[in-house]
Formats: structure tokens, C-alpha cells, sequence
């Protein structure tokens, strides 16, 4: 019997029921992307909507991006790629880490877990965000492993006991991707950023490295970068966002109603993860307050 209490227990630490865990305190968010874009790419317009509400914003990068350059390498490139996420955390207001580990080197190894363990902690993360486990880079798969792994992990005061558990399991979800196999990725919950998108663009506009000379560069455009600020900022625009799909139109029309989330022009998905806790739609209205 004692078993089945503890094993409900449990069960309800990590799924539910999400009316257990009444916030009073400001809900908090921590992001993951495998490099120091990441996160602004995948997720900087629902940032800058939990910003304006009062919640707190934490963006980490489990590499330091110091191959993400074709002409600068190594150290010279990691301390650019910092103060670049450095900038990105001043213009959104928010916090940013950036974790000591090589980019394209990445494993899910204990002690990398452990990092991200501490890192959800010390947060005192409502809400985990990360890329899904199948996508073509293998630093994002594995940061996405990484965070799996941590996702039960976090509650368990044994380990990595020098910062405490959480007593609560936070909400994981997943950006959203573009890959089929063997999962296609299923918009739980769907952020109209169109109030935002500007906000948007100016923090991605602060990985200079990367939006105007990485990226191009191995799509082959490098040419077709503009020259100027309001020039990138246009450009970012112009070539970054695509229409919604039909599953996502979907979504936005559930959250929103059929007036806003039909004529919304710009957005971000995200799925909901199985290993932390289940929330519900008014749970999920609760952690996205931009959602009516």
C-alpha cells in the first residue's frame, strides 16, 4: 500500500493535476538552444510577451558557439558569439547564459546534464523550453536529449544536491521544427508575435556572426546581405518568417478565435513534452497569459 501512495505520488509531482500548483510567485521560463541564436530564432516573441506580463526570461546556450563562423574560430569566436547573447539579453530584458561546452562537440554526458540540471534549478523554472530530439544538427538533438534527461531529474534531491531540488515538475515543451521523422512536430500551443515582431527581429539582429555572415554563408546568400542596420533588420524580416501551416493556423485559431488567429502574420509553436508535468488548458492560458 505504501508503494501506491508513493507511486502516486509520484505520478502527480510529475503530471498533475496542474491545479496542485497555483503559482503566487512570478512564473518563471528558462529556454535551451544549443547555440547562442538558438533561443532567439526558436522563441524571442513569446519572450518578449512574458516580459511585458512580468514573468521572467532565461535564455541558455548549452555551447559556446565557437565553430559557428566560416573565417573566425576557437576562443576569438566564443567571446563574440558571449557578448553577442550579452546584447540580446539588454535589448529583451531578459537573462542570458552561455555554457562553456565546444560547439559541434556536444554530447549528452553526465556532466552536461548536471549543468542543465543546475541551470533549471537555480531557476526555479515553471516552464523548459528545447529543441526536439530529431533535427539535422546533432548539438540540437543532443541538447534536447539533454534536457529529456533532466526533466525527472530535477525534482530528485540526490542528485546534483549542491543546488536544492525543485518541488515541483515544470512544464517542458519543444520548439517547433519543420521535420517528419519519425515524429512531426504538433503545435500544443501556438504565440501570435505580431505585436512583437519587431522586438523580434532586434534581438536576432544582436548575432551579428550569425545572421549576417554565418548563416548566409552556408545558404550560399551571402551576397544578398544588405548593408546597414535598418537594412538587416528589413531583410531579417523579409526572409526569416513563413506562413503558418494548416496545424498551426489551428492552433492560433483555438487560443485566439477565428478573427485574431486567421489574420495572425507571424508566430511560434511549441509541443508539449510528455516527461514533465501535464498542464491543462487553463494551466497552459495561466503560463502563456498572452493567449485569450
Amino acid at each position: 500500500m505504501a508503494k501506491a501512495h508513493r507511486a502516486t505520488a509520484v505520478f502527480l509531482l510529475l503530471t498533475g493535476p496542474a491545479t496542485l500548483f497555483a503559482q503566487e510567485h512570478k512564473i518563471r521560463i528558462i529556454a535551451f538552444g544549443a547555440h547562442p541564436d538558438d533561443c532567439d530564432i526558436r522563441a524571442s516573441g513569446t519572450a518578449a510577451l512574458w516580459v511585458k506580463s512580468g514573468y521572467a526570461v532565461k535564455f541558455v546556450s548549452v555551447t559556446n558557439g565557437d565553430a559557428g563562423h566560416q573565417t573566425m574560430h576557437g576562443p576569438e569566436l566564443a567571446r563574440r558569439r558571449l557578448a553577442e547573447a550579452k546584447e540580446s539579453a539588454r535589448r529583451q530584458h531578459i537573462e542570458y547564459d552561455v555554457l562553456d561546452n565546444e560547439d559541434g562537440q556536444l554530447l549528452p554526458t553526465l556532466a552536461v546534464r548536471e549543468q542543465i540540471i543546475r541551470e533549471i534549478r537555480s531557476w526555479k523554472a515553471d516552464v523548459v523550453l528545447a529543441p526536439r530530439p530529431n533535427d539535422y544538427h546533432p548539438d540540437h538533438r543532443y541538447t534536447s536529449v539533454l534536457v529529456q534527461d533532466a526533466a525527472y531529474m530535477v525534482v530528485v534531491p540526490a542528485l546534483v544536491s549542491d543546488v536544492p531540488a525543485l518541488r515541483k515538475n515544470p512544464v517542458f515543451l519543444y520548439y517547433q521544427d519543420n521535420f517528419q521523422r519519425p515524429n512531426p512536430f504538433r503545435p500544443d500551443v501556438a504565440v501570435s508575435s505580431d505585436y512583437v515582431i519587431d522586438q523580434k527581429i532586434y534581438a536576432m539582429d544582436s548575432h551579428v556572426s550569425q545572421f549576417y555572415e554565418c548563416l548566409p554563408w552556408v545558404a550560399g546568400t551571402l551576397d544578398q546581405v544588405p548593408k546597414g542596420e535598418a537594412e538587416h533588420k528589413a531583410w531579417l524580416k523579409h526572409t526569416w518568417f513563413t506562413p503558418a501551416n494548416a496545424e498551426v493556423r489551428a492552433a492560433l485559431v483555438k487560443w485566439y478565435g477565428p478573427e485574431i488567429g486567421n489574420r495572425s502574420q507571424y508566430y511560434e509553436a511549441f509541443e508539449i513534452c510528455e516527461y514533465g508535468l501535464h498542464p491543462d488548458d487553463a494551466r497552459l492560458r495561466q503560463l502563456f497569459p498572452m493567449l485569450h
